[in-house]
């Protein structure tokens, strides 16, 4: 194909992509040559994808640490801000006037700008996240707000070139492959059509009624400002398009995350370049894990973007490590779906064993750095994550946790101390968790009347009776049992009934208390297995029962 052919084909494609007056060359031509593994076993079909295996890396994993960092954390006010900030009245709203000024005047592109994460130090992060116990680690690639946080040929708002002028996904990656984790990436930027809708709107009251926000500000307007080139309305915001059915209700996204309800429909040009930055991302970096923010896939079910990513991924870790390492995650999937790719839930966890392998997703904190939980001791505890492990992992599914980094690159001496605290349990009782598998039953005790179900993607964290000191998770490997005890018994007594010996349950032979060299005193009775405690020890947030016979 001729250049000029190729050119006026990008044009069509990529409008406003040309970039007027940057501090690097922005070579459109760098990855159209990239290679896409189309003669692999997998094809972009539902049918194809469902020969899917998932592979023994993350089976085994269990846990894995996420930062899910970018633009949004500088103001450190909590998650979506960049929708917020354009909410009139809302408390994004009021803390952007106040910190940076009217969104008229000081829009998210301008946030972009001062952020410029000077004190990040990725290897020493991510050296903390595996001695926590963490098997691999995600990094936020891009998020609802557009800005790709990697060295992006197919969208020039991206971190090596505004803000911080570092490639992110770069460092993280070097960082994992120096410690030794799997390497994921997490792709949000699907949403951005309609999540950025607010930024069209403009103050129906006060001072400034009527004068519209930065959403639609284009490069004729950079003349003369730090963004001249650039193209916020086309190539950020992406609000060069009609609003959608009542996008005047700040909830109405929601009901529209699997593109229906009266959202408007995505530019076959806009998905594209989301394929393309995709693909990209992938072939530059080598994730092995790819998360989307997205009911079942990108664009599903408008368009087949996403089963086409999902395809090459699988492809692509088979040529480059000679066997399928490639994990896909989405979210609220149907039956089939699941053979395909990884079931997420977010924020949740399931309420029963799950046959095939599934993550949860949750943070200690809010997904974008919050300064007012540090300042008002608003994380989860350690304890609580430790549960929240053991009850998924009992399960069949892996925990995926962020621990939220500020605007700087740090993360703060609270989540610090969580974070350490974390892996000393884990130092002693992690053989229970890792590599284990799902028992004939996942557990028992008072806590499972109160369980709460699910609700869309997820959401039914906390939603329960915490587990305390009556309530019992299991996992096994091999022919060894693990029992999880979620509290010490008052009366230094553990009753077990589903280990009752039984058609189901062997003749136990050993118990050991993980983290003690006290023998344990037990009888397995036809009620249950009880288990004289010995005296306390300095072991914290829960208790691990190694046992053998157990398992028939």
């Amino acid at each position: 194909m001729q250049r000029r052919t190729v050119l006026k084909t990008l044009a069509a494609v990529l409008p406003g992509l040309y970039i007027k007056k940057v501090s690097q060359p922005f070579n459109l031509f760098s990855s159209l040559g990239q290679e896409l593994t189309e003669n692999g076993p997998f094809k972009p079909t539902w049918g194809s994808l469902g020969n899917y295996q998932v592979p023994d890396w993350f089976r085994d994993a269990k846990f894995g640490i996420w930062a899910h960092w970018g633009p949004q954390c500088e103001p450190e006010r909590g998650d979506w801000y960049a929708r917020g900030m354009y909410e009139e009245g809302s408390d994004q709203y009021k803390y952007h006037c106040e910190k940076y000024g009217h969104p008229s005047k000081f829009g998210f592109k301008d946030v972009i700008n001062i952020w410029k994460a000077e004190n990040w130090n990725p290897e020493a992060l991510v050296a903390l996240y595996k001695k926590a116990g963490a098997k691999y680690f995600m990094a936020l690639a891009n998020h609802h707000d557009n800005f790709d946080l990697f060295d992006s040929s197919y969208q020039s708002w991206n971190s090596t070139r505004i803000g911080p002028k570092k490639d992110l996904i770069a460092g993280w990656a070097k960082a994992a492959k120096n410690n030794n984790l799997h390497f994921g990436v997490s792709v949000h930027a699907a949403h951005a059509w309609s999540w950025y809708e607010t930024a069209q709107r403009a103050d129906t009251r006060g001072p400034l009624k009527g004068v519209p926000y930065d959403g639609k500000v284009n490069k004729r307007e950079g003349v003369g400002k730090w963004w001249e080139g650039y193209d916020p309305q086309m190539d950020l915001y992406a609000q060069n398009h009609p609003l959608s059915k009542d996008s005047l209700n700040n909830g109405s996204i929601h009901r529209q995350w699997n593109w229906g309800n009266g959202v408007t429909p995505p530019s076959a040009p806009y998905t594209e370049k989301f394929y393309k930055r995709t693909i990209e991302l992938i072939n530059k970096y080598h994730p092995e894990l790819v998360y989307f923010d997205d009911t079942v896939l990108p664009y599903y079910p408008i368009n087949d973007v996403g089963v086409r990513i999902a395809a090459h991924l699988y492809n692509k870790t088979i040529k480059d490590n000679g066997q399928l390492t490639g994990v896909v995650t989405g979210k609220i999937l149907d039956a089939q779906q699941r053979k395909c790719m990884i079931w997420d839930i977010e924020r949740g966890q399931s309420n029963e064993i799950v046959p095939s392998p599934w993550q949860t997703d949750t943070c200690i904190g809010n997904w974008h750095y919050d300064r007012r939980l540090f300042d008002n001791d608003g994380y989860k505890s350690a304890k609580t994550v430790i549960h929240t492990l053991i009850d998924v992992v009992s399960k069949n599914g892996n925990l995926m946790l962020n621990i939220p980094v500020r605007g700087d690159g740090t993360i703060d001496d609270k989540e610090r101390a969580i974070v350490e605290s974390i892996g000393e349990w884990m130092k002693i009782n992690g053989e229970a968790i890792y590599a284990t598998r799902p028992w004939i039953s996942f557990g028992e005790g008072p806590a499972l009347v109160s369980a709460s179900p699910l609700r869309a993607q997820g959401f039914n964290e906390g939603k329960g009776k915490p587990l305390g000191p009556k309530d019992y998770r299991f996992t096994c490997k091999g022919p060894i049992l693990y029992a999880f005890m979620f509290g010490w018994p008052d009366d230094a007594t553990a009753f077990i009934k589903k280990l009752a010996k039984g058609p189901l349950v062997g003749e136990i032979k050993s118990i050991r208390l993980l983290g003690s060299n006290q023998t344990i005193q037990f009888e397995q009775k036809d009620t249950g297995l009880k288990i004289n405690l010995p005296q306390q020890e300095a072991l914290l947030n829960a208790f691990v029962f190694k046992i053998e016979g157990a398992i028939v």
